[in-house]
């Protein structure tokens, strides 16, 4: 089973798992008065949106690289965690205007044994879910999968927070809203953790070190020592990761020589990593050159 199918498994099971918990939430908020429990149910509900955004953003991305698009549109996913990212935020804002409300006008709720029920069934369920969407889109390298991970999170401490604050709800009528408040808080700063991921790469972003001590590793298993690698940049396309850097090559060299050396280089980074390296050459006296400027 490919990446792509198996990240769609992970989605639909979101999808279902989703639904099935914003009944339960809501139908508790109703019969306790809470508006906690609604809030978060409507949480859970706009995981079901993030998750048909991601649905649309992995389809997109699998289309394959055309004329327009010749690195793929494996971006597509990065979109689409960037639109979770701000509908996180506009639920949050939501949250924050109704637990304001409810603090000035003195309302308290009775959450009683179906709000204890409904909320630990939503924490286990829910962190399941993060751990199996996370760990999902990092083995395919999905930042849309990884996202909606992050969001069932947010909505597993969400409902934890509600779940501990319930026990305290009968001696202190304002706890309902101060746990909305608290809610709203934190969806801005996992919406903030979203979109933050999500735009690095579209801006630029510097090599990583592991990455970079790989690709030199494979240089030295190839030619030793005297490969000397340098001016690495990365670009990423969702799944798809193209790189560019320098070696220095003796002045010796011939042409065919060079390009044997660079294709072999090609094939065994491709192989170890997935990366597709554009790979230029410079003689040792235009590298001693160009760094004594």
């Amino acid at each position: 089973m490919n990446g792509i199918k198996k990240g769609m498994i992970v989605v639909w099971v979101s999808f279902g798992v989703n639904i099935i918990l914003f009944v339960l939430k809501v139908w508790a908020g109703h019969v306790t008065d809470s508006l906690a429990l609604r809030a978060d149910g409507w949480h859970t509900l706009s995981d079901c949106i993030s998750t048909v955004i991601v649905m649309a953003g992995m389809q997109w991305s699998r289309k394959p690289a055309d004329r327009e698009h010749p690195f793929g549109h494996g971006r597509a996913e990065t979109v689409a965690a960037i639109f979770v990212g701000f509908f996180l935020i506009m639920i949050s804002f939501e949250f924050g205007q109704e637990a304001a409300h409810r603090l000035v006008s003195h309302k308290g709720a009775l959450f009683g044994k179906t709000g204890v029920i409904v909320m630990s069934i939503s924490v286990v369920v829910k962190e399941i879910m993060s751990q199996l969407s996370i760990r999902t889109g990092k083995k395919i390298k999905s930042d849309a999968l990884i996202a909606d991970g992050w969001h069932h999170r947010s909505d597993a401490i969400s409902s934890l927070i509600i779940l501990i604050g319930i026990f305290f709800s009968g001696k202190i009528w304002w706890m309902d809203g101060l746990l909305t408040a608290m809610l709203s808080v934190y969806l801005v700063y996992v919406s903030y953790k979203i979109i933050k991921n999500a735009v690095l790469p579209l801006l630029g972003e510097a090599v990583d070190e592991e990455t970079m001590k790989t690709v030199k590793k494979i240089g030295e298993k190839l030619y030793g020592d005297n490969l000397h690698m340098h001016h690495f940049h990365i670009h990423k396309y969702g799944r798809h990761t193209e790189m560019t850097f320098h070696i220095v090559l003796p002045e010796q060299i011939t042409l065919k020589e060079s390009t044997e050396l660079t294709g072999k280089l090609f094939n065994e980074i491709k192989k170890e990593t997935g990366i597709i390296a554009t790979i230029h050459v410079d003689t040792k006296s235009k590298y001693v050159s160009n760094n004594l400027r």
